[in-house]
């Protein structure tokens, strides 16, 4: 099915680790592999992740995209992305937050992953950042993540933290901080400013013209 589906333009995504709902199996990484869908979905856990052995076996074992998510293990989110940088395939890693779950909807989840990957995996910001958008969009075949011309006009205008300890955003992002978002815009149109949930940025954009 999943070859079938691949033949047509379709994209596939399995679930790995314990099961999520009533009546739903564990599903490991012999089942993984042998599936062989196009993404590894929340490959740290849903609920329950995977023992780290069999993490580092999907990794290594196929040539699929690699999702590590927010609503995860922590343990086995690092684990895969420590993984994948010594395996030299981080084109492989996208982020999601895989919610709604049983801890709700995070709308800073990416975010989140990206301070926690960059600052406890010990990475720089941007590839991070460059996993959840540039990464996201070409796996999951998306308009928007990437700047390139014909594409969305979605932007998200962020910098440092004010009161950060960074020296600029990537550096505030590497040691923990969240970025302050000032500035979103959808289709090439300005569709909010300043963020309520994130920390006061210490740069924001205005609209001059």
């Amino acid at each position: 099915m999943v070859a079938w589906a691949r033949k047509y333009g379709m994209q596939s995504t399995i679930h790995t680790g314990g099961p999520s709902v009533p009546g739903s199996g564990y599903i490991d990484a012999d089942t993984v592999l042998e599936a062989d869908a196009d993404i590894i979905g929340h490959i740290n856990g849903g609920h329950t992740a995977l023992p780290l052995r069999q993490i580092r076996c999907l990794c290594e074992g196929c040539a699929r995209g690699i999702e590590i998510v927010h609503n995860g293990n922590e343990l086995a989110a690092l684990s895969a992305f420590r993984y994948a940088r010594e395996l030299g395939q981080m084109q492989r890693v996208i982020l999601g937050t895989d919610s709604p779950a049983g801890s709700g909807v995070q709308p800073l989840g990416i975010l989140r992953m990206i301070a926690l990957l960059s600052a406890i995996g010990d990475a720089p910001a941007e590839m991070v950042f460059a996993c959840a958008t540039g990464n996201t969009a070409r796996l999951r075949k998306l308009d928007a993540g990437l700047i390139e011309v014909g594409r969305a006009a979605d932007f998200v205008l962020m910098d440092r933290a004010q009161h950060s300890a960074g020296r600029d955003m990537l550096d505030s992002v590497r040691q923990g901080d969240l970025p302050g978002i000032g500035m979103v815009v959808i289709d090439g149109i300005v569709r909010c400013g300043r963020s309520r949930n994130t920390p006061p940025a210490e740069r924001v954009p205005e609209i001059v013209q």
